[in-house]
């Protein structure tokens, strides 16, 4: 294989576990944010709680093997990003670990204030990561400030500027309508009523962060560009967006959760097409970009790698698709039924 197909190659491998990462722990993410705002009693939380308890930390994986398969195939992208998203990255990570804490220690205790403080840490924490990463992937798309020896000259700050916080409160409230969808897939009983209903709700509202984000998008990065027409991928990203609109309407929650599901990879699809053979725009200097050519690791690397992931990638979607159909039963918020 040749030293540019492999570098195309991992690429695209980075691009579907960032895909399968935000697809997954989308809902993981809307679910917990969710928790104290639907779940009135302690029965009708740990009941929403176990629709992901059984996944929530195995979709996590995907974000290690993304990091992990970055610092491999792309070693001067990795100590770029890492480096220069350093604070965002750490606090990134006080979420995660705000949010594994919550779910272990929760139901260490059956003293109502102690169950309602880990709630609001696994709410928290789901928003904070959601809010980075969206943050994070919006000025991924625009450009960032990276000079010509590689390194990134800005700050928390310069990510967290209007367009930085458009693209991460949007992808907040996919991540709750993505969530909303999955209980109400996963929930029985009056939980699941009112959890559509509050799915309508948010739809409205993604769609509309959702299309100003795209309006911006579209601006900062085809137009900016000179390309006039984005594609057949952007706009139909927001299509399924708006078709679940009609979906919940008419209580099929599985075509509302498959349409969300599309515009999250349909989304990210978008960025990593916006962005080839580019992995950091730099908004100094174009020319001073990472691209695929000057931040990969040698060829022997990759060639190592490719064959390595040949073997074990089949054999981890197997078993993350089997925990997946051994706990697809709905669950329903009768104490007697529930696992704390």
């Amino acid at each position: 294989m040749s030293y540019e197909f492999l570098q195309t190659l991992w690429f695209i491998l980075i691009a579907v576990l960032w895909i399968g990462f935000h697809f997954l722990e989308g809902f993981d993410f809307g679910v917990g944010m969710l928790l104290p705002f639907l779940g009135k009693k302690d029965e009708e939380r740990r009941a929403i709680i176990n629709t992901i308890g059984s996944v929530w930390d195995g979709n996590e994986v995907w974000l290690l093997t993304a990091g992990g398969a970055t610092f491999a195939a792309f070693p001067h992208w990795y100590a770029t990003m890492f480096s220069g998203f350093y604070l965002a990255l750490f606090l990134l990570l006080v979420g995660l670990i705000i949010r594994g804490v919550a779910f272990e220690y929760r139901s260490k205790d059956a003293n109502p204030r102690w169950r309602n403080l880990f709630d609001w840490m696994i709410a928290v924490g789901s928003f904070l990561a959601a809010l980075l990463l969206g943050a994070a992937f919006a000025n991924l798309a625009r450009g960032v400030p990276i000079n010509a020896d590689m390194m990134y000259t800005g700050n928390l700050f310069t990510l967290l500027n209007p367009y930085g916080l458009l693209g991460g409160l949007t992808t907040v409230v996919i991540f709750l309508l993505h969530g909303a969808n999955f209980l109400g897939l996963k929930l029985e009983g009056e939980l699941r009523e009112r959890v559509n209903g509050f799915a309508k709700r948010l739809w409205i509202a993604a769609s509309l962060l959702y299309i100003a984000l795209g309006v911006f998008t579209y601006a900062a990065g085809f137009w900016a560009r000179g390309i006039v027409n984005p594609g057949i991928v952007p706009i139909t990203a927001v299509i399924v967006l708006l078709l679940t609109g009609f979906f919940l309407n008419r209580k099929m929650e599985g075509w509302a959760f498959i349409m969300t599901a599309l515009n999250i990879v349909l989304t990210q699809v978008t960025f990593f097409s916006m962005t080839f053979p580019n992995v950091m725009i730099s908004s100094t200097n174009p020319a001073w970009s990472l691209t695929i050519y000057n931040a990969s690791s040698s060829q022997y690397t990759l060639t190592v790698m490719s064959i390595v992931a040949l073997i074990f990638v089949p054999i981890v979607l197997a078993y993350q698709g089997w925990t997946y159909y051994m706990f697809r039963k709905r669950i329903s918020t009768d104490k007697k039924s529930l696992v704390y």
